[in-house]
């Protein structure tokens, strides 16, 4: 996954993935973004409108 396939990817597969990517890789959001190079504000905005928001007390994507 790299920052060019955010926008592109569907959004309920992009949630997979980076769910997926928290639980097996990465402890924190942080940690996810640096590892990727990923916008701090570009994933976490694209998963909010979407009507996810992110916990970090179980390190996921949950729905609003």
């Amino acid at each position: 996954m790299d920052a060019s396939q955010l926008q592109r990817i569907e959004v309920n597969i992009l949630l997979g993935i980076v769910n997926e990517k928290l639980r097996l890789e990465c402890d924190s959001l942080a940690e996810l973004q640096a590892y990727y190079g990923l916008d701090q504000g570009e994933l976490t905005e694209r998963l909010l409108a979407s009507g996810y928001r992110y916990d970090p007390l179980n390190n996921q994507f949950k729905s609003l």
